[in-house]
């Protein structure tokens, strides 16, 4: 077995992309990613701007990139099948792109918005788009894995997404998107890693049922916090995972928003009940020395990892 060095070696300078695939150099490259915890009511308007005020207080404590939570515009609709609930979406581009765009372009900021689109007539998408610290439309990223279980209905509502696993290259680093059930699938945390991402985010609405006991919460928070950290791990990249908060209807949704380290490491977590707004800096040359030490990407035995691509590996 392989002996594992400390990292004794400081961190060398490593190259990032700019929007037009120019090869920059850059030494010691850090990023403020702001974390916007909030709860949500039944008021569109209302949840647009609270959490427009919520970019704001991020910007004011020095964000540069601001992520915020899956679907923040209304409440989790999800927990029921409604076609009412499909007046909801939006086209992306659109109404709520135009508006998060100003809002970049003011505050000098990122910003990363979960928002439920319609595509065409009866054709709808889970998306997140990303606007750069100019207020450039940068692109969206339509969620891939789409859960159905009781309380998180999204098969009704939302078609697989069909753009593949994305990367934006922004002022502020090359941010690779990811939401909520995909957290659970390291295949999309590593092709997402592998196309260059220098951190992955994950905006996230998840919770509790309000009958459910302590233990089980426990395990499930713990599951799903650890899931993300080995993303991490295994792919040497930091993770930003932003969830909601607040009851709507029978799910204490569970906050817990966190960050880990390029090693998985938890260097801040937000509370459960309450809304937070937070910034964490990360260091994105980090990486390399994490890379370079416990060098899994090196290691990697692509000829033989084929079956992955098999649903489930029957006999015949």
């Amino acid at each position: 077995m392989a002996t594992l060095t400390p990292f004794a070696i400081p961190p060398s300078s490593r190259y990032l992309c700019d929007r037009n695939k120019k090869t920059v150099a850059v030494s010691n490259k850090n990023v403020k990613v702001g974390l916007v915890q909030l709860s949500c009511s039944g008021d569109v308007a209302e949840n647009m701007k609270k959490t427009i005020a919520g970019i704001r207080t991020a910007a004011q404590k020095g964000a540069q990139v601001v992520v915020l939570q899956e679907l923040f515009r209304s409440l989790y609709f999800c927990d029921v099948e409604d076609y009412e609930n499909f007046k909801l979406a939006e086209a992306i581009p659109g109404p709520s792109t135009e508006s998060l765009s100003g809002i970049a372009k003011e505050l000098g900021v990122v910003i990363v918005a979960s928002l439920f689109e319609k595509r065409a007539e009866g054709l709808y998408h889970n998306t997140t788009a990303v606007l750069d610290a100019d207020g450039t439309y940068l692109g969206k990223y339509r969620k891939m894995h789409i859960p159905d279980d009781p309380g998180y209905f999204e098969k009704f509502y939302f078609t697989p997404g069909d753009l593949g696993y994305k990367v934006f290259p922004t002022k502020f680093g090359k941010i690779g998107v990811l939401i909520c059930w995909d957290q659970w699938y390291p295949e999309a945390a590593r092709i997402t890693a592998l196309k260059g991402a220098d951190f992955l985010v994950y905006p996230t609405a998840i919770g509790w049922h309000k009958d459910q006991d302590e233990l089980t919460n426990e395990e499930q928070y713990g599951a799903w916090q650890t899931i993300q950290r080995s993303h991490a791990v295994a792919n040497g990249i930091p993770v930003v995972s932003v969830n909601r908060t607040g009851v709507e209807g029978h799910m204490q949704f569970w906050g817990g928003s966190f960050v880990a380290n390029p090693f998985g490491r938890v260097v801040y977590k937000a509370p459960h009940l309450e809304e937070e707004i937070h910034v964490e800096e990360l260091d994105l040359t980090g990486s390399d020395r994490y890379r370079t030490h416990w060098p899994f990407l090196r290691d990697r035995r692509i000829d033989s990892y084929e079956p992955i691509t098999k649903r489930f590996l029957d006999e015949d």
